[in-house]
């Protein structure tokens, strides 16, 4: 039997397989609204077989969003068309999770198709990023705003807000950014973090942040769903964050009520050399799990069936998160159980006369 596609259980939530589709910006919003986009391309993938289906990165506020485009849970209209969306999840029998994120000195950019690199200004419909310090991310973008302590607990409170939105939206499972360079890692790296006050300097000040917005959710998070915390593992650079301190923070995660990290790296210094190949961040969420004694899961270049399941039965990690992959097949978690040779996954009814190639065709068949 395949542990790829065997059901996961956190607290009261089962996941019918280890299978989750990752957060992948989709650039496609007006005001932060979620569209008919957003229903087929996260639909799709949970008539596809993944357990976990995963929002792009959600903005708390709008200038936390890193372009314009970016979908959003800032105010109460912002629910209702999420609500559409994690119905339809819920009825192919996956779970619905949310991201919830603030892109700090990331944000205000272009989306990524358009070919411009960096802030869009002011006088464009950008804005002035926020951040740690005013450190810019390189020099195509806008050096951000420093945020007060004042500034910090409104933000603090936007996380708490949107959780209980998400909640009301229909999600099952939260997860918190702090990856990626957006605003949380920013704070938790010292490449962006040059602050004097609590919130930066030593380790303790520097992960404060990350612990009090994941404590303020948590406690507003209901008891039997699970909570997630997405962190990069190291910045690739020397001096930054790094994955000793990855785990330290993990453990401190772990005792606030967080049930898994979500592993990544890389985001905060636009120079950083990144070693990239099939399962190179791997190694990161089986020392966070081994040494930090929490669920992990784990993201990047995992393309094969047979390498997921490699991943889960050397105990690297406790749930396979794929972003592009799934964007090549939304079908790939049921692919994977007829490449592992099970029978443990269930094409929907609509799509069962079309699995087997070697299927009798019946007069149903030519009504199409």
């Amino acid at each position: 039997m395949s542990l790829l596609l065997e059901p996961f259980t956190l607290r009261q939530l089962t996941l019918l397989n280890r299978i989750a589709v990752s957060p992948m910006c989709q650039y496609s919003s007006v005001d932060g609204l979620a569209n008919d986009w957003h229903l087929v391309h996260l639909g799709s993938r949970a008539i596809g077989g993944a357990g976990l289906i995963f929002t792009e990165a959600t903005a708390v506020t709008p200038d936390g969003r890193i372009t314009a485009q970016d979908l959003g849970l800032w105010n109460d209209e912002q629910i209702e068309p999420l609500q559409r969306i994690t119905r339809f999840i819920r009825a192919q029998g996956a779970v619905a999770g949310i991201q919830l994120a603030h892109a700090g000195r990331k944000a205000s950019t272009y989306r990524p198709w358009l070919g411009k690199h960096g802030s869009v200004k002011v006088d464009e419909g950008g804005w002035v990023p926020v951040g740690p310090s005013t450190i810019a991310f390189d020099p195509q973008h806008t050096a951000p705003t420093q945020l007060d302590e004042g500034q910090i607990q409104a933000i603090i409170q936007a996380f708490v807000d949107a959780a209980k939105r998400a909640l009301e939206a229909g999600f099952s499972v939260v997860e918190v950014h702090a990856a990626h360079g957006y605003l949380l890692h920013q704070f938790l790296s010292p490449l962006s973090n040059q602050r004097l006050d609590q919130y930066g300097g030593s380790f303790e000040n520097r992960i404060r942040l990350v612990l009090q917005v994941t404590e303020a959710v948590r406690e507003v998070w209901p008891q039997e769903l699970p909570l997630f915390v997405r962190v990069s593992a190291t910045d690739w650079v020397e001096d930054g964050w790094n994955p000793d301190e990855t785990v330290e923070l993990a453990l401190r995660l772990k005792a606030l009520g967080v049930d898994l990290i979500d592993v990544s790296s890389g985001g905060t210094a636009a120079t950083a050399e990144i070693p990239v190949g099939p399962g190179y961040q791997t190694r990161f969420a089986e020392r966070v799990r081994k040494e930090s004694g929490i669920a992990t899961g784990t993201v990047g270049m995992i393309t094969e069936p047979a390498q997921a399941e490699h991943i889960l039965r050397t105990g690297q990690a406790d749930l396979i998160l794929l972003a592009r992959e799934l964007l090549r097949d939304p079908y790939w978690a049921l692919h994977a159980d007829d490449d592992l040779g099970g029978k443990q996954a269930t094409w929907p009814a609509q799509y069962q006369r079309a699995t087997h190639r070697d299927q009798p065709i019946h007069e149903s068949d030519l009504r199409d």
